[in-house]
Formats: structure tokens, C-alpha cells, sequence
């Protein structure tokens, strides 16, 4: 099954707060046509024998898909927008960010637009793909959450409700102006008791991963061990948390660096070594600047007080 049956293995904490004052509805554009003609050359079908997944056009003769996609297999097949297709060769793949690049036989593709600023939550989003082999399929929907987690090992995802479906895997989501912001991941099943429940890979991620593997680089991932959430203005009254911004530690992985330093679930992480940590985003790039390895001292605020930890990161397992 191209598209994996995901169940979260931790349930997102979630706090009770008192109903906000009416926010306007967003605009919703009279119809998305542009953005559709715009972005279709760009999505592929991927096919290794009879399995069918998604990809997205990244350079005149690169594609980029889920890693998942194409396990197993050497080569596979690109199907196109204009009816033609090709061979293309698997030239390297990320496993821990489920991302692998393919070197296919044309080079004369119209790459993508990446955006790697990630989309506000609310925003209008589109999943284009081949679900269930339906080439250039849209289902449209809102980005419903940023930095999810599915497991231990795939992380900082974008949440959306624009419905996917087997064989979206690889494909695009897409922003209102056309341009990708992300690389469809992964649904959890109806029978599961979800309801327009998908993930994608943001493209910042995708687009940092497939350098590096392009480059022939070794990808590691540094590994911290918390779940995180954004610290509002109303869960700083309602935990007590007395920061002005950060990064809320929501769970901490028994046996995880962060653990081993003493992070504690409330704890506000408002600085990562030499770097100021306003708010989720400014967290995970300072992982993403740092090697397993590497001993960091954390400033969180528990319970009003300034705590130093010394956490010595380690490779994503």
C-alpha cells in the first residue's frame, strides 16, 4: 500500500480554553483553475510494477516523492501530464524524513515552485497526486495544524484536511498562489475514527533533504525527544507559564536526550544554545543547525524559574 495506515501513537495534548471572540471566515477563492493549470506539470505518477504513488517535478531532471514510494526498487516509471512517460532511476532516499529523489530519463521538466516558509494554520491548501492510480487528482482543503508528529521517527509534519487517499504519497500540496508547501505524507484511515485527517512533509524539509542527497551527502538527524506546541497567549495563563514566547514542551520520549537533561512536560523552552526560541519554528531550526553529539544548554521556564538544561543531542533513531 503506497499510502501508509498511520494511528498516532501519542494523542496531541490538548488545553480547555475559554471560546475565543468570532474570527472572520477565511476567503475562500471563487475557484482554483489558475492554481490547478499552473502546478499540474509538475505533479508525476510514480509506478514501481503495480504500486502507484506521487511525485513532484524538482529540477529539469529530478523528481522528488516519498521515500515510501519506491522501497525496493532501482528503477520505476514517471508518468506525465501530457501523456507521455519515462523511466527514471532511484539515485537516493531518506528513510527518518520518508523523502527520495529520482533522476528520470527526460530533462526538459518544469520544476516546481518550493515554498519554505510554512503556511499559516487556516490556510487554503490543495493535494494534487494519482490517488488510486486517478492522475492529477485535487481535493482541496486548510492546512488543520503544523509540527505533528506520526511516531517517533517522522516528525514536524503539517496536518490538512484536504482529503488523501493511496497513491497521493509524493504528490503536492499546494498554496492559494500555486506553489508547493509541502510533499503528501501519509491519512489515518476512517476505521481508525478520523475524519479528513492527512499529513504532508513541509517544503522546507523536502527541499533541505533533497540537496543534500542530490549533493551525495549523508543525511543525519538530530534527535531531542519532546513533542512541542505553540505557547499562546491563553495556555501561558492557563499552565502558568511565565515566558513571553517558546517553544511549550507538551511530552518528553522516556530514555530521549531531552529526558536525560530533565525536561518536564509545561516546560517553555525559550532558548536553544546561542539561539533565542520565540516559537516552535525557531526550535527546529536550531536542531537543524546542531550534530548528534553536540552537548546545547536549554533555557526553559518552569513554574516562573529559569532553568538550565545541558542536553547532548543524538542521531534520530
Amino acid at each position: 500500500m503506497i499510502v501508509r495506515f498511520v494511528v498516532l501513537l501519542a494523542a496531541l495534548a490538548l488545553v480547555a480554553c475559554a471560546a475565543p471572540a468570532p474570527a472572520p471566515e477565511p476567503t475562500k477563492p471563487a475557484d482554483f483553475t489558475g492554481v490547478v493549470q499552473a502546478i499540474a506539470p509538475t505533479v508525476v505518477t510514480v509506478r514501481t510494477g503495480q504500486a502507484v504513488g506521487s511525485g513532484v517535478v524538482y529540477k529539469r531532471d529530478v523528481v522528488v516523492t516519498n521515500e515510501h514510494v519506491v522501497t525496493g526498487s532501482a528503477e520505476v516509471t514517471v508518468n506525465y501530464a501530457d501523456g507521455s512517460e519515462s523511466g527514471a532511476s532511484v539515485i537516493a532516499a531518506d528513510p527518518a524524513t520518508d523523502v527520495a529523489v529520482l533522476r528520470t530519463d527526460r530533462a526538459d521538466l518544469t520544476p516546481a515552485e518550493f515554498e519554505t516558509d510554512l503556511p499559516g494554520q487556516g490556510a487554503w491548501v490543495l493535494a494534487i497526486g494519482s490517488p488510486l492510480g486517478l492522475q492529477n487528482s485535487v481535493t482541496v482543503g486548510v492546512v488543520s495544524g503544523l509540527h505533528r508528529s506520526l511516531g517517533a521517527n517522522i516528525e514536524d509534519l503539517m496536518q490538512t484536511d484536504a482529503p488523501i487517499s493511496p497513491g497521493n504519497s509524493g504528490g503536492a500540496l499546494v498554496d492559494a498562489r500555486g506553489q508547493v508547501v509541502g510533499l503528501n505524507e501519509a491519512y489515518v484511515p476512517p476505521q481508525t475514527g478520523a475524519e479528513s485527517l492527512g499529513f504532508a512533509i513541509p517544503a522546507a524539509t523536502v527541499v533541505n533533504v533533497a540537496d543534500r542527497l542530490l549533493a551525495g551527502d549523508d543525511v543525519v538527524h538530530v534527535y531531542l525527544g519532546v513533542s512541542v506546541g505553540e505557547l499562546t497567549e491563553d495556555i501561558r495563563a492557563r499552565l502558568g507559564v511565565d515566558a513571553s514566547g517558546g517553544a511549550l514542551v507538551l511530552g518528553v520520549e522516556p530514555d530521549s536526550p531531552a529526558a536525560e537533561a530533565g525536561a518536564r512536560p509545561g516546560d517553555a523552552i525559550v532558548r536553544f544554545g546561542d539561539a533565542p526560541v520565540s516559537d516552535v519554528d525557531d526550535l527546529f531550526t536550531a536542531l537543524r543547525g546542531r550534530a548528534p553529539g553536540d552537548q546545547v544548554t536549554a533555557v526553559v521556564i518552569r513554574h516562573g524559574e529559569r532553568v538550565d538544561l545541558r542536553v547532548t543531542l543524538a542521531a534520530r533513531r
